[in-house]
C-alpha cells in the first residue's frame, strides 16, 4: 500500500505500508542497531518518535513474548528499508507486521532509509508525518509543520505507571487494593537492599539487572513525592530512562533536589538529566542526539573505553554544573557530550547511557554493582 513521508522541512520520500492503512506523527530519529528491534518498539524513551533502523533488513527474527521492555508499543510508527515477512527463529511467535497491526502501530518500508538518515544527521531531528490516505505532498508538510515541537514537552506522564509495583522474579506485582497508600505495607525486609525507583518510562531491564544484583525493587509512579520515599525507608533510589525533554518535568527535579542527601541514589539516561538539573546544571536538545548500540564512552578516572547502547536526544550540559559540587564521569568519544556524573560528596552519580543495555553490549553492567556497593 502507498504510503508518504513528509519532513518538515518540506523533503518527502515515497514509502509502502506493509501494515495496512494509516496514519502516524513525531519527531523523526535513526537508530544505527543491526537487531534488537523489539527492544527498539517497547521502549518507552521512543515514546512521541516515528524510528528508522538504520540497518537495511529487519524483521527477520519475528517476535518473541520475551524481549520486551514495557506492556506495549511505543514508538509512533517504525520505518524500514525492506520488511522481512517470514521470520525464522525458534522463539518467534508472529511476524514484526502482525506485531505491529496489534496494536495500531504504522510500519512502513520500501525507501531509502539511508538518504533519510543523511539527512537528519545533516539537518538534525525533526517532526514528520506518514500516510496512507493523504499523499499530497503540500498538505502531508503542513501537517508536519503543525506538530508540536520535542522540546517543552512533559512525555513522561504518557508512559509512568499509574500505581506502584513491584518487580518480582521477572514480573511486575502490582499492589493490592490500597495498600499503595501506605508505604508500611512496601517493604519486605530481608537480606536484599530494597530500592525504590521512580518509573519515568522504566525499561523492563532495568529493573531485571537490579534483581539480579540481589536488590529488592519497588516501582513508583514520576510523580511520587521525596516524602512518600521517604517514608518507605529504602536503601537506595534509582531514576529511571525515559523520553523527550527534561526541563519540564519539575514534580522530577523538585523530588530528586529533596533525596539528594538522603540515600544512595543512582540514575539512567532521562534520570541523568534530571539529576544535573537537580544538581543546578542546565540540559540542551542535541542536533539528532544518540540512539544506537555501539557508541563509545570513556571513563574519565581510569581511562578506560565502554561500547554502550543509547537512546537519547537530550544532554546535559557541561559547561553549566556547578564547579566544586559535582564532577563529569564519563563522556562520549564522537563529540565530547557528557555521558556520566557523580556528586563529589554523596553518593549521587548517573549515566546517559544504557548499562542494562538490551539490546546492546555488557560492558557497563558493574554500575549496577557499583549502586549496589554504595547501598552496603
Amino acid at each position: 500500500m502507498k504510503a508518504l513521508l513528509a519532513l518538515e522541512d518540506g523533503r518527502t520520500f515515497t514509502c509502502r505500508s506493509f501494515t495496512g492503512p494509516g496514519e502516524a506523527q513525531g519527531e523523526i530519529v535513526f537508530n544505527t542497531g543491526m537487531s534488537g528491534y523489539q527492544e527498539v518498539l517497547t521502549d518507552p524513551s521512543y515514546r512521541g518518535q516515528m524510528v528508522t533502523m538504520t540497518y537495511p533488513l529487519i524483521g527477520n527474527y519475528g517476535v518473541n513474548d520475551e524481549d520486551v521492555e514495557s506492556d506495549r508499543i511505543q514508538v509512533a510508527a517504525f520505518l524500514l528499508r525492506q520488511y522481512q515477512p517470514f521470520p525464522s527463529n525458534f522463539t518467534s511467535r508472529r511476524s514484526l507486521a502482525e506485531y505491529l497491526e496489534s496494536q495500531g502501530v504504522l510500519g512502513v518500508d520500501d525507501f531509502d532509509t539511508r538518504a533519510l538518515t543523511r539527512h537528519i544527521r545533516s539537518k538534525g531531528a525533526m517532526r514528520a508525518m506518514i500516510s496512507t490516505r493523504d499523499l499530497d505532498p503540500e498538505s502531508l508538510v503542513a501537517k508536519a509543520r503543525a506538530i508540536p515541537s520535542m522540546a517543552g514537552l512533559d512525555l513522561v506522564t504518557g508512559v509512568t505507571a499509574d500505581k506502584p509495583y513491584r518487580w518480582v522474579d521477572g514480573k511486575v506485582v502490582p499492589v493490592e487494593g490500597d495498600d499503595w497508600q501506605n508505604p508500611a505495607n512496601w517493604l519486605h525486609r530481608g537480606e536484599k537492599h530494597c530500592v525504590v525507583a521512580f518509573d519515568y518510562g522504566i525499561k523492563y531491564n532495568i529493573l531485571r539487572c537490579l534483581e539480579g544484583v540481589g536488590c529488592e525493587v519497588f516501582v513508583v509512579p514520576a510523580s511520587t513525592s521525596a516524602d512518600m520515599v521517604k517514608a518507605m525507608n529504602p536503601d537506595g533510589v534509582f531514576l529511571s530512562n525515559g523520553p523527550g525533554d527534561p526541563e519540564p518535568v519539575k514534580y522530577a527535579v523538585k523530588n530528586i533536589e529533596q533525596l539528594l542527601d538522603y540515600k544512595p541514589l543512582f540514575g539512567i539516561c532521562l534520570g541523568n538529566q534530571l539529576l544535573g538539573l537537580a544538581l543546578g546544571g542546565m540540559t540542551y536538545k542535541m542536533k539528532f542526539g544518540h540512539r544506537g548500540i555501539n557508541q563509545p564512552v570513556k571513563h574519565l578516572p581510569t581511562g578506560a573505553v565502554e561500547i554502550t547502547s543509547q537512546n537519547h536526544g537530550f544532554s546535559v550540559d557541561f559547561d553549566s554544573l556547578p564547579k566544586g559540587e559535582a564532577t563529569v564521569t564519563h563522556i562520549n568519544l564522537n563529540d565530547n557530550t557528557v555521558e556520566g556524573i557523580k556528586h563529589n560528596k554523596l553518593p549521587v552519580f548517573s549515566v546517559q547511557y544504557h548499562p542494562e543495555a538490551s539490546p546492546g553490549p555488557h560492558d557497563a553492567h558493574y554500575l549496577f554493582k557499583e549502586f549496589v556497593g554504595l547501598m552496603k
